[in-house]
């Protein structure tokens, strides 16, 4: 259906969209964008479902249903498989040179690649950052950020305090969190391999374990970092937020939340210390994608291309939770020249993108289980981490 066609219909056409929310602001905030792209197509209706529940689980039940959703979000992790299997329509053929595609970073759109042909378009990208408290570093009489992970782990010991002197540590250095997500820059210093050639798991070698076992160090040897439950929080932001750690590994969506949440926070970010010499952070990136089977194509297109065209992006993206994966907007919006923002904009020039393949799902589950058995000094790392590869590599194995 052309654009000429979706003016002259008497009707309007509906074109479905799903996917999830982190809060009910970003909810109001896609639908505001929504109405933009109404406004300018007023013969295209846009029916948007939430789904927060198991929000894979549900889409791949309605592709093999053919009910699916025209347009969804798509998360990298998740993409290898979908497009593997030919579930998605190819956008190449959509995209125009007034499109301006190249105007997007290449590594966050090279995920959405399968055998030469793109099947999504990143709406945004979050990087992890340090996040620190400022007030807790002057206590403690630091004066900058940690730049290496050495730095890190001797500033945790001075940020590590019991102020009422009654045996229980009242702020911890440094704040983790224990699963795969944001654990495979980590495996990659000592140049460790999450996945080897053969696509199985390979995170139990000893090169992969070396970055590893300083996050097990310091928790359990030095007891200068903490997760979640440990002290009562639901994540590093919110951590950070209550006081109960003094930095942390956290995305841009740390920064609204923590300036709504905690408005008294003083907080500051920098780059995620080099370890082992080297820099690295991870990327998580979620696109637009189409349905192969979309009952209005063109007007499916309409859409993905006003969400991730410089308009709707810059409209998304102003609220800070993600950065934009367009430069022209990055720049429009001036993250990568704000003291907060500039640090994950940086990273994005060497993060390691969540994705590796279609086992990844996998190679999770059997990781966390098995990382936090490690933490938590119930098998050494080594051990634990032989366990997960061996029980991934065999479900890898039997679903092949």
């Amino acid at each position: 259906m052309s654009q000429n066609t979706l003016k002259q219909a008497k009707s309007p056409i509906t074109v479905t969209l799903s996917g999830w929310q982190s809060s009910p602001d970003e909810n109001q905030l896609l639908n505001r964008v929504l109405r933009g792209f109404e406004a300018k197509y007023p013969n295209i209706k846009i029916k948007y479902e939430v789904i927060n529940s198991e929000y894979m689980d549900v889409i791949k039940t309605r592709l093999i249903g053919d009910v699916a959703p025209d347009v969804f979000y798509l998360d990298a992790l998740e993409a290898p498989l979908l497009m593997k299997y030919s579930v998605l329509e190819p956008l190449d053929a959509y995209i125009t040179p007034e499109f301006k595609l190249a105007d997007f970073e290449p590594l966050m759109l090279n995920a959405f690649k399968h055998k030469g042909k793109l099947y999504g378009l990143p709406k945004d990208v979050s990087t992890l950052a340090l996040i620190y408290n400022k007030k807790a570093f002057a206590a403690a009489g630091i004066a900058q950020p940690p730049k290496t992970w050495d730095d890190l782990v001797s500033d945790s010991k001075k940020l590590t305090v019991d102020r009422n002197h009654d045996g229980k540590i009242d702020q911890y250095g440094f704040g983790i969190a224990p699963e795969l997500a944001r654990q495979v820059f980590v495996i990659k210093a000592f140049n460790g391999n999450l996945v080897g050639q053969n696509g199985y798991a390979s995170f139990a070698e000893a090169n992969s374990l070396k970055g590893l076992q300083f996050v097990i160090d310091q928790y359990r040897r030095d007891r200068t970092a903490v997760q979640p439950t440990d002290v009562g929080a639901t994540s590093g932001s919110d951590m950070i937020g209550q006081g109960k750690v003094a930095m942390t590994l956290e995305g841009t969506w740390a920064i609204p939340y923590l300036k709504e949440t905690f408005p008294t926070i003083d907080m500051a970010t920098a780059e995620v210390p080099t370890m082992n010499d080297k820099k690295g952070t991870m990327a998580f990136t979620v696109a637009y994608v189409m349905n192969r089977k979309a009952k209005h194509k063109e007007a499916a297109w309409k859409l993905i291309a006003y969400l991730t065209g410089a308009e709707g992006m810059k409209a998304w993206a102003k609220q800070g939770l993600a950065l934009p994966t367009r430069r022209s907007v990055l720049a429009g919006l001036g993250y990568d020249n704000n003291p907060l923002y500039a640090p994950f904009v940086r990273g994005t020039e060497y993060a390691t993108i969540w994705q590796a393949g279609e086992n990844l799902p996998t190679m999770r589950m059997n990781f966390n289980n098995q990382f936090i058995s490690a933490l938590l000094g119930e098998q050494p790392l080594p051990q634990a981490m032989k366990k997960a590869q061996e029980t991934a590599n065999r479900e890898i194995y039997l679903a092949n």
